[in-house]
């Protein structure tokens, strides 16, 4: 089986997504939107580049079927009217702010041959047919690490509890300001610590170097963090958003809530016991694993539908 995969900006779950694909022998080829993916965003002119960028692509291979990683990728899948199309929407599409953006991506999962969703928010919020398969989480990365060890990996010479923030401080919606409140409000000798721009594989480290994952964002398409953080056994404070209160729900050492008050609690709690969480447990059927094998399924089923003249849709596309 030969995928056309269509990206704005591979992140590293789309990255694992690829990985577990290929191991189960689905030859995925990865188209990315030229341009840089910096606070200004793409251009108009990039998409442009997009467009017959893909085209050569599909003419070049023997692809069976294209999959469109989120919404704004979905018009190029749409372009070649010969492959099936499958959706991946990611969040920030559907549950965008932009009207146009939240429009395209219902319309795109419309017209796909089956659309992927990754949280039951997005899926509340989509009312055509889809498939809800939770992005995984590399359950050999993110992992428990003493931490003693992780401390002195990342260089935090400190005996005191930490709360870490995973965000950009300036980014408006991660809500800095909130969670430094919080932690003011506590009554307890925690340190709040955010972590940005540090290398995507150090990140179990400063997980397991903290006490907490402090999380205070006011809109949220996910987060995967908490999914990573909930694998390292590391118990989070969140404010109800995204796919969070469905993800660790049921975690011991977590609160999720909306009310300061419920927030400041939990960080309390957390500083006083410096213990872990039951996450790694909880959230088993989150592993890569589940997900490669779940998303191979859409493609088998996609592919084994017939098309206008009776033939199964991948038959002369590489299959």
């Amino acid at each position: 089986m030969n995928v056309l995969q269509l990206v704005t900006s591979p992140r590293p779950f789309f990255d694992h997504q690829v990985s577990v694909l290929e191991e189960r022998g689905v030859d995925c080829t990865v188209c990315t939107v030229p341009g840089a993916d910096d606070a200004g965003g793409r251009s108009p002119a990039d998409y442009a580049r997009f467009y017959p960028a893909v085209l050569s692509e599909i003419r070049s291979g023997e692809y069976d079927l294209i999959h469109a990683n989120y919404g704004l990728t979905t018009p190029f899948a749409f372009a070649q009217p010969t492959r099936p199309v499958v959706v991946s929407l990611w969040g920030t599409d559907l549950m965008s702010d932009h009207s146009w953006l939240r429009w395209l991506s219902r319309r795109a999962a419309r017209a796909a041959d089956a659309t992927v969703v990754p949280s039951q928010p997005m899926s509340e919020a989509l009312e055509t047919d889809h498939h809800v398969i939770p992005f995984g989480v590399d359950t050999g990365q993110f992992r428990p690490i003493p931490q003693v060890e992780a401390r002195e990996h990342v260089g935090w010479e400190t005996d005191r509890p930490i709360a870490l923030f995973p965000y950009d401080t300036e980014r408006a919606v991660k809500d800095f300001p909130r969670a430094r409140r919080l932690v003011e409000r506590a009554d307890a000798d925690l340190e709040l610590r955010p972590v940005c721009g540090v290398d995507y594989e150090e990140i179990p480290y400063y997980m397991n170097a903290s006490d907490v994952l402090l999380v205070t964002s006011k809109r949220e398409s996910g987060p995967m963090v908490v999914k990573e953080a909930a694998a390292c056994n590391l118990p989070i404070v969140s404010t109800d958003v995204g796919f969070v209160r469905e993800t660790i729900g049921d975690v011991t050492a977590c609160v999720v809530s909306d009310d300061d008050d419920d927030l400041i609690a939990g960080l309390e709690r957390v500083a006083a016991v410096r213990g872990r969480s039951d996450g790694r447990d909880v959230i088993d059927g989150l592993r890569l694993e589940a997900l490669g094998d779940r998303l191979h399924e859409v493609y088998r089923r996609v592919l084994e539908r017939p098309d206008r003249s009776g033939q199964p849709t991948g038959v002369g596309h590489g299959t």
